[in-house]
């Protein structure tokens, strides 16, 4: 899979520079052990028909996932952040299992840019 579809290598490359060659796998390591506790929070909440708590999970999914630019993650994330929001959370199921399939093809795809 081409990384400039999953990852927006401009806003990669800006966090790259912010941040620093030597700090960068720090963060994308921070960023991996997060974003599943995150999701499994947003699973739970959706179980438990919470709309903050699933709110919230969205949210801090959409802002870490933007700032490495797993952009198209980020937008499914805010939708479900939306969601929350307006305390709809019918037809979230299907949108939080792509969650979860995006954000892996998304690890697997930061690992190859952290390290190549």
């Amino acid at each position: 899979m081409n990384p400039q579809s999953v990852i927006d290598l401009p806003t990669f490359e800006a966090l790259q520079e912010a941040m620093g060659v030597d700090f960068l796998p720090e963060l994308v390591q921070a960023y991996f052990e997060e974003t599943p506790q995150l999701l499994s929070k947003l699973q739970a909440a959706l179980v438990k028909q919470d709309c903050e708590a699933f709110r919230l999970a969205a949210h801090s999914i959409k802002s870490t996932s933007n700032s490495f630019g797993a952009l198209q993650l980020g937008a499914l994330a805010k939708e479900l952040e939306m969601m929350g929001r307006e305390a709809r959370l019918e037809g979230a199921s299907g949108k939080v299992d792509s969650l979860v399939k995006g954000y892996e093809v998304v690890h697997q795809t930061l690992e190859e840019l952290s390290h190549g």
